[in-house]
């Protein structure tokens, strides 16, 4: 067996065999590190296939022989947790969790892990901050007395042997940057550093029927850092999203193998720590009655969110009009604001055009488009929607309404939540859900007429 450097990029993993200034993958400047490769004689695998002999499969099954084992998954201890992970952790699964740094990744795992250590043998592995430090966040959380074990480690070898030794339930990795594989040469964080270590401790949670959960870091850009086949080697993966000077948090599940992706499960920060939100809809339903403010119903893996959407329009005093969405596509107002233009007449090419989605949620599915439509409107007529209006539809570049998906219980959420009048596209076709709910449908074939079942009156026309 012979050794050769090659030269390995940080960012994406590539590999080259010469130093270059600049990653000839992704572009990315000085970030080729010297690794040490070993490489075997060249020589191939003897084939020894007989033609006179018919081969047999030795390993592989029938698809219908295979029995039916049914998973017991682990509670975690929150209800929302458990609601973006699927119902619960899966015995011999990996699951990555990353977001911003001081989001509240570690709080809400160790928060977690103390609840979960009442019922089932917990690791948590703390690879960035001592002992001590670990146990004086963990006094002012929780005060639960629990056998949660801790282990301050960065060494990958000792970490395995410790996992090994205890064959826990769940083990907690914070995080999967920190660990350190003493046989390779590169710093810890890098790709291979990664790589390595995560696949060393997938290897041995799948043997010994271990739930793991790695903490991973993100980039400037908000991209999980290191690898991208880290994210391809776990079964889920979850992002910690919010803005750290505002309470509330937003878990989004965007890789699951075991549940829905883009589940949604919503924490608000505490003295003690982190608190499950159970009706999330109250806080990003602020009840506003005032011009530019319309109310969607948001759908996010399998629960229904009530949403507020805001507008601000005035007359600009640049060349060119600023238009700016928090929550939203800015490319999908822009879009929006153009069909208004065509197919109403509203000269909003000459104003500015501000819009935001109460609570910090982002809003990404286009059922959202007419109640965008509504509060642009609104704040443009300076009118108010009547109280008590969610606005449901697809706005098409010709002005045409399209039905959404689940739309049914989208509406019920809507009922739950007191409200007693939806416009939605025409030919939803709803069927017996529609007759079932206390609800006024009005049913819509374009933009103008649903404005003008919202608002009671034409927007487009001037006198209004």
């Amino acid at each position: 067996m012979r050794t050769a450097s090659v030269y390995v990029c940080q960012s994406c993993g590539a590999k080259t065999s010469q130093f270059f200034g600049r990653c000839a993958s992704c572009g990315t400047w000085n970030s080729l590190v010297e690794q040490v490769a070993h490489s075997t004689d060249g020589r191939r695998r003897s084939n020894s296939f007989d033609p006179a002999v018919e081969p047999a499969a030795r390993r592989s099954m029938a698809m219908a022989s295979l029995g039916d084992q049914p998973v017991c998954r682990l509670a975690s201890g929150y209800d929302e947790l458990d609601r973006v992970l699927g119902g619960g952790l899966v015995p011999g699964s990996m699951v990555l969790v990353g977001g911003d740094p001081g989001i509240g990744k570690s709080t809400l795992l160790l928060q977690s892990a103390t609840a979960m250590a009442q019922q089932h043998s917990v690791l948590y592995v703390s690879a960035e901050e001592s002992a001590q430090q670990v146990k004086l966040r963990w006094l002012r959380l929780e005060g639960v007395v629990s056998d949660l074990q801790l282990l301050a480690e960065t060494d990958l070898e000792l970490v395995l042997q410790e996992l090994e030794a205890l064959r826990p339930a769940v083990a907690i990795i914070d995080s999967i940057q920190a660990l350190h594989d003493g046989s390779l040469s590169s710093a810890p964080g890098s790709v291979a550093q990664v790589r390595e270590c995560a696949a060393a401790l997938q290897r041995l949670a799948k043997r010994q029927d271990t739930a793991l959960i790695l903490v991973g870091h993100v980039t400037k850009e908000g991209m999980l850092a290191g690898p991208k086949v880290l994210e391809h080697l776990v079964d889920a993966v979850l992002t910690f999203e919010g803005d750290r000077f505002a309470s509330h948090r937003l878990l989004r599940a965007v890789k699951n193998r075991f549940g829905a992706t883009h589940e949604l499960g919503v924490f608000e920060m505490q003295g003690k720590g982190l608190a499950e939100v159970g009706n999330p809809s109250e806080l990003f339903l602020k009840g506003e009655s005032a011009s530019g403010v319309a109310t969607i119903v948001a759908f996010e893996g399998t629960r229904s969110l009530v949403v507020d959407l805001q507008a601000l329009v005035g007359v600009t005093s640049y060349a060119s009009p600023r238009r700016t969405a928090t929550g939203l596509g800015t490319n999908r107002l822009h879009q929006i604001l153009a069909v208004l233009e065509k197919h109403m007449g509203l000269p909003l090419s000459r104003y500015d055009c501000y819009l935001a989605v109460a609570g910090g949620l982002e809003v990404e599915e286009p059922a959202a488009d007419l109640g965008v439509a509504a509060a642009v409107v609104s704040s443009y007529r300076d009118l108010m929607l009547p109280k008590g209006t969610v606005l449901l539809g697809e706005l098409g570049l010709g002005g045409q309404l399209r039905p959404v998906g689940q739309l049914g219980q989208r509406l019920k959420e809507a009922v739950r939540l007191g409200f007693h009048r939806a416009v939605v596209p025409q030919g939803s076709g709803l069927g017996p859900i529609g007759e079932e709910l206390e609800l006024e449908l009005l049913e819509a074939a374009s933009v103008t007429e649903a404005l003008v079942m919202a608002l009671g009156v034409n927007p487009a026309d001037d006198g209004c």
